[in-house]
């Protein structure tokens, strides 16, 4: 039987909310490697931008996902003027069976 999942985060975390993180993170990550390449800026322009330091800004741009949390990431792409939003969508509910209640069935 094939398996399909919506995301590789869904594939090969634990719990959907792992998944959901991790969703979150690598975005931020790969939003923050763009800024640094768009702007053609060096490690040590990056780090002084993003407040961090530069040995932070090589974690990042090699991918280091685990070493960053979620709000780290908010806060480098906000002090690099981006506007970092969250998205939340509903989920897909069934339909409710109706239950015939005693005052009902009579």
């Amino acid at each position: 039987m094939t398996q399909r999942f919506s995301s590789v985060w869904d594939a090969i975390e634990d719990t959907p909310q792992q998944a959901a993180c991790m969703r979150a993170r690598s975005e931020l990550m790969m939003r923050l490697t763009e800024v640094i390449r768009g702007r053609g800026m060096n490690q040590g322009d990056a780090a002084e931008l993003f407040g961090v330091t530069q040995p932070r800004i090589s974690d990042l741009m090699r991918g280091k996902i685990n070493l960053f949390s979620l709000d780290t990431l908010i806060d480098m792409a906000a002090a690099a003027g981006m506007c970092p939003t969250v998205k939340v969508t509903m989920p897909k509910l069934k339909p409710r069976k109706h239950v015939k209640r005693e005052s009902e069935a009579a």
